[in-house]
């Protein structure tokens, strides 16, 4: 059994590198040094950063811009430990990353945009691109400046031809994911009034639900980010009018009042929300739900009940942004966390569809105004073309 797996899992690593060899090359980092004299810089103090592979053909004035995920941090100590990694300090970032999914080069793996400009921006300020902290603390260096990291880019990127995009989109993964749900009309108010722009969220739309021990740990945890980089006055003005300035992080209670168009990729059993808001460990002090968080093939009865539950919590959620042919919407039934930059997941004959389109499809036909798409799944486990993700004891991504 051990070995079947460990076979399957070089296999699919096999499958993987052998795509990405087929589809992009490395792309090199660019530091937007400019951006120290304005206070825009990572935790550590560092320039951001970002890798764009430039657009060619008739996609030479089209971009596709995609904010990196990679969580949050909700104090200073969080921090402290952040500002050391790669999600802290653009010292710490590999120079050059492959382009896949979404952000490959070529027809046969990106059929819509791979010929556009396509920019991945860094994430090394902990807050999906909010804070703005002035003062800095001596003892701790630390710079919570999220919200000028991002306006710092795209000036950048504005400068670099992006000021005559004829075509725009903005997107992001996880907290990237989150991010371009908050700045989607502020990225839209950069760009010329003719610009056609809309943005796409791929598993950004983290729920506020109460986790297996009944508490409101994603709340909580929420609130202490936008505290720790005070991030209020950079979330939306018509959603802190109406509430606390922490729920305004969570799209059920935001997303309805974007008016650039929206695109919402997510897995209706996302991986990373079962394991960190469903059941994250200080709910589950005994492991009853580690084997089940490692593989869904794992979870128990009881457990796949309560996560059936929250599925449906992330349905209802979704209902507030309206039906809108502005809308779009591709919430499989598969155990997985970001989709759009695994070429496995965005454009291959076994990616996961909804009514037999594969996710790459139906974001290009709502760009284009094709075809709308606003489809969901059916429960766990119907969809026979998902790709369920597994992990390792450490939390690591096995597939």
């Amino acid at each position: 059994m051990i070995y079947a797996r460990f076979s399957h899992l070089w296999l699919n690593l096999l499958v993987v590198g052998l795509v990405l060899l087929k589809t992009d090359g490395l792309v090199g980092i660019t530091y937007v040094q400019n951006a120290v004299a304005k206070g825009a810089v990572c935790l550590d103090g560092s320039p951001p950063a970002y890798h764009w592979d430039r657009g060619f053909g008739s996609g030479i004035n089209s971009w596709l811009v995609h904010l990196e995920g990679g969580g949050w941090c909700n104090n200073v100590t969080a921090c402290l430990e952040r500002k050391n990694t790669h999600l802290g300090s653009s010292k710490k970032m590999a120079k050059h990353l492959p382009f896949s999914g979404i952000l490959c080069n070529r027809p046969q793996c990106n059929p819509e945009f791979y010929n556009w400009n396509r920019v991945k921006v860094r994430y090394c300020d902990g807050s999906s691109f909010t804070g703005n902290v002035a003062a800095i603390n001596p003892a701790t260096n630390l710079h919570f400046r999220g919200a000028r990291v991002w306006l710092a880019v795209m000036e950048d990127l504005l400068a670099k031809g992006m000021r005559n995009a004829e075509n725009a989109i903005l997107s992001g993964c996880s907290a990237g994911g989150l991010a371009s749900i908050l700045h989607c009309d502020s990225f839209q108010a950069l760009l010329p009034l003719g610009t056609k722009v809309k943005c796409l969220s791929d598993a950004g739309y983290f729920i506020n639900v109460k986790d297996v021990s009944g508490a409101s740990h994603i709340e909580s945890y929420f609130s202490q980010v936008v505290a720790t980089h005070e991030s209020a006055k950079n979330l939306l003005p018509s959603c802190t009018s109406t509430m606390r300035p922490a729920l305004c992080f969570f799209p059920q209670y935001m997303a309805q009042r974007i008016q650039t168009p929206l695109f919402i990729i997510n897995a209706a059993y996302d991986s990373w929300q079962i394991r960190n808001i469903l059941a994250p460990a200080d709910a589950d002090p005994h492991g009853i739900w580690e084997d089940c968080k490692y593989d869904i093939k794992n979870c128990l009865p009881s457990q796949l009940m309560a996560m059936q539950a929250f599925r449906s919590q992330i349905l209802i959620s979704l209902l507030r942004i309206g039906k809108s042919s502005s809308r779009g919407m591709f919430i499989d039934s598969c155990y997985a966390h970001c989709q759009t930059e695994m070429q496995e997941f965005w454009f291959m004959a076994k990616s996961p569809a909804l009514n037999k389109t594969r996710i790459a499809k139906a974001v290009g036909d709502w760009f284009y105004d094709r075809t709308p798409f606003q489809t969901i799944d059916c429960p766990y486990p119907c969809n026979p073309t998902c790709r369920n993700q597994m992990y390792d004891r450490e939390h690591n991504l096995q597939y």
